[in-house]
């Protein structure tokens, strides 16, 4: 999701010398000690594909604090930790949606750089020094021999720096810099005592989130500050420390409230002083959570990735409330303070988040996140919701208190819409419908276009509800980024049938016929005559000498071929335009067998996508739009082509362990490393889960046993259990599937069957079943 693109014609990737020495390095670690899950996660994926919210490597799950070193600190894309770029030029704390803050480093003091320390403090490091596991990060500062060492609970960065002997010891605070998406400014630092600091910046505004936000800080040391020197220049700040022990502990509680909050994060989260603990303690939890799902079979590399995938699909998305459920509220004219409803005991009764946005979330974090981890799926709702309440309006990417209008459509109504049909969420419904209707109706956020906070015409909706399309130009002009009304209109219509469910369930009668009638709007960007979805103007004319391989011509980070798929709600309805179910099997079949020439995706990066080449790909499994075809051959008829082509995308697309590749596009926050989850596990929810049933359906899982707790506060079972004892490279496809020994015909099974727990068992086969 990215509003600037430009022109990359490529780029020379990592040497096979340099993969085959990180991989021996990786099994070498792994296999000489006893293996955690959090042992088997390989946090340097991708990371020349760096992004700031990308790599988050000494956090919690969904923490509000991230840390990491930053090699890269000027921008979103290739920002932050860039493992091709050997500087480290701080660790901040903030790793998130347009959103950073607080960056320190630890420097050591002499005569020879006393001068110049606000200026040039840069360090090289080496990759064979540095030690990565989820909760965890060690690096050695070559320039100042330092070991910096970092963890942290939800709300608190917890620092370990190792110095020299002799050496003056000092850390700078450098609170007013650009740093990631945003620029940090208006950064202060004060003494309270000897071993304590408060601060705050603001995090000025940009396009994205057009609000200013202020960050407040509350910084602890285990030693006594001997002094604080500020610079004219810069407006940062040396701590010194003079000569103390060798090491020096500091505790960084954040908080977008108030330094009160700050404060009192600490004392909640991180009263204590025991580094190891600390470290101890998120391993344990980032262990319990990865523990959710077991998998057995395949290779060594098999599994790591898959913990990593899993470990993205819990990283992104990041907490924004204090301890107390205080938050903040940037939705109206003045900032405001809110506080989150508390429980019985004086807790909050759920987190609220900051999020990038939920665009392509119905093949990914909505299934992943409804089955495994439902605690979580309810929190997030019940945040979208209090959104709402702030501000009338359900967010699809919210950031800093304030929506920032990220894609398009009602992204979250899928979501929300799932989480219900799953039984996740069972009280308000009928608020939360009227929330979420007002998303569809004129004055909603399906009338916005990307980033158009201060207009309601880039969505074309009132194009969509008269005209049953979005036509492509939108001819008032440009008001926000994606304007590609081919492509709105197919979101919408699947984001209509999503709410008519809704609405059917609630006995809203008349509003499931009114949302039923526009989910088939899809039906009028398809032309017969070429069999492709295709923009029209608001003539109704087709756009002329159209190319269905053109990228965004009319289409949303995608082209025409990849997008006359998105249907997930009406296969067969697209299939009979397509001329039958053979038909669309064969164009799809073909689609498959170009696209696999460039390994399913356009290119290695998410920029890499405007290649000339690449982006003429016909499926691409590097961004959301066509993420979900290889399950549409479940619904033509044709389940051995959904195996054959799922496990086609993961061998060549995502089994790839080193920092060159992982996950070929534009990872968003968890959603592409949710869809390895799934797609290696063999389960998958075309329409997102959002129907009554909120079926499942099954495909060829990469191990011979996935076993997943489930959580017995929302489920009845005690585990599901997928075995395919023969499974093998060789043998994808499945010829028979019992179901507690009851044998199923359909590749579908319902939501309540799984979570009423048992064990499904496919015969696996290297032919396809006749």
């Amino acid at each position: 999701m990215r509003l600037n693109k430009f022109y990359i014609s490529g780029r020379i990737g990592i040497s096979l010398v340099l993969i085959f020495l990180v991989s021996c390095k990786i099994e070498k670690s792994i296999s000489s000690q006893k293996k955690e899950l959090t042992d088997l996660v390989y946090p340097l994926l991708d990371t020349e594909n760096s992004r700031w919210f990308f790599f988050s490597s000494a956090s919690r799950p969904f923490g509000m604090v991230n840390l990491n070193p930053d090699t890269e600190i000027k921008g979103d894309w290739g920002g932050g930790y860039k493992y091709t770029t050997d500087t480290i030029k701080g660790f901040s704390h903030v790793h998130e949606w347009q959103m950073s803050a607080l960056s320190v480093m630890p420097v050591t003091i002499t005569t020879e750089n006393s001068a110049n320390i606000f200026s040039d403090f840069y360090s090289k490091f080496s990759h064979e020094s540095e030690k990565i596991f989820p909760g965890y990060h060690s690096v050695i500062l070559d320039r100042y021999q330092i070991k910096a060492e970092l963890t942290s609970t939800k709300r608190v960065g917890f620092h370990r720096y190792t110095f020299p002997n002799s050496a003056h010891k000092a850390i700078l605070f450098n609170l007013n810099m650009i740093l990631g998406p945003c620029e940090n400014t208006n950064g202060k630092l004060e003494k309270n005592n000897d071993y304590e600091l408060s601060g705050s910046l603001v995090l000025s505004t940009n396009f994205r989130r057009p609000k200013p936000l202020t960050v407040y800080f509350k910084i602890k040391f285990n030693e006594p500050v001997t002094s604080i020197e500020r610079n004219e220049t810069t407006g940062n700040y040396l701590v010194n420390f003079g000569r103390p022990k060798d090491k020096i502990l500091m505790k960084a509680g954040i908080s977008y409230t108030s330094l009160e909050n700050a404060a009192n994060n600490i004392q909640q989260e991180l009263s204590q002083w025991d580094f190891e603990k600390t470290v101890s303690d998120s391993k344990a939890e980032w262990n319990n959570l990865l523990g959710r799902i077991k998998v057995e079979g395949g290779t060594e590399t098999d599994q790591r990735r898959f913990y990593t995938d899993l470990w993205h699909a819990l990283q992104g998305r990041k907490i924004i409330s204090d301890a107390n459920g205080a938050y903040p509220d940037n939705s109206g004219e003045k900032f405001r303070i809110g506080q989150l409803p508390l429980d019985a005991n004086g807790k909050p009764k759920f987190n609220h988040y900051n999020s990038d946005a939920f665009w392509g979330a119905q093949w990914t974090i909505n299934t992943l996140w409804g089955l495994v981890y439902p605690e979580v799926m309810d929190e997030f709702v019940h945040s979208l919701m209090q959104y709402y309440k702030d501000s009338g309006m359900i967010p699809r990417g919210p950031s800093g208190g304030n929506d920032t209008y990220v894609m398009t459509g009602a992204s979250t109504t899928p979501f929300i819409v799932s989480a219900i049909q799953k039984g996740i969420v069972k009280d308000d419904l009928e608020a939360m419908y009227v929330a979420l209707k007002k998303n569809h109706m004129l004055n909603g956020i399906m009338g916005k276009a990307g980033y158009e906070h201060n207009t309601n015409l880039g969505g074309g909706l009132k194009y969509y509800i008269e005209k049953g399309y979005v036509p492509y130009p939108i001819p008032e002009g440009d008001f926000g980024s994606h304007q590609d009304g081919a492509s709105q209109t197919l979101e919408y219509a699947y984001q209509d049938w999503t709410l008519a469910q809704l609405a059917k369930k609630l006995n809203h009668h008349e509003d499931y016929d009114y949302f039923m009638n526009r989910s088939k709007n899809y039906q009028n960007v398809f032309d017969k005559t070429t069999s492709w979805m295709r923009p029209k103007n608001v003539e109704g004319k087709w756009r002329e000498n159209y190319d269905p391989y053109q990228y965004e011509n009319g289409f949303i980070e995608s082209n025409g071929a990849q997008s006359t798929w998105f249907v997930p709600h009406d296969i067969d309805g697209l299939a009979t335009l397509m001329g039958g179910k053979e038909k669309a099997v064969e164009k799809l079949n073909k689609q498959f067998e170009t696209a696999k020439e460039l390994k399913f995706t356009s290119g290695t990066s998410h920029d890499a996508e405007l290649h000339p080449e690449f982006s003429r790909i016909p499926i691409n499994f590097g961004n959301q739009p066509s993420i979900q075809t290889s399950f549409i051959f479940n619904s033509l008829g044709r389940p051995d082509l959904t195996q054959y082509w799922t496990r086609s995308v993961i061998k060549e697309t995502f089994s790839g362990l080193s920092p060159a590749t992982g996950y070929n596009g534009d990872e968003d926050q968890g959603l592409m490393g949710s869809l390895n989850v799934l797609l290696k596990i063999g389960l998958f929810q075309m329409n997102g889960g959002t129907d009554k049933e909120a079926e499942y359906q099954i495909g060829s899982p990469s191990f011979t046993k996935v076993s997943i707790q489930l959580n017995p506060d929302y489920y009845k079972g005690k585990n599901f259990v997928i075995e395919a004892p023969n499974n093998s490279i060789e043998n994808v496809y499945i010829n028979g599937i019992r179901w507690n020994n009851t044998t199923l015909e359909k590749f579908t099974i319902p939501h309540s069957t799984v979570t009423n727990g048992g064990k499904l068992i496919l015969e696996m086969s290297n032919k396809a079943k006749q």
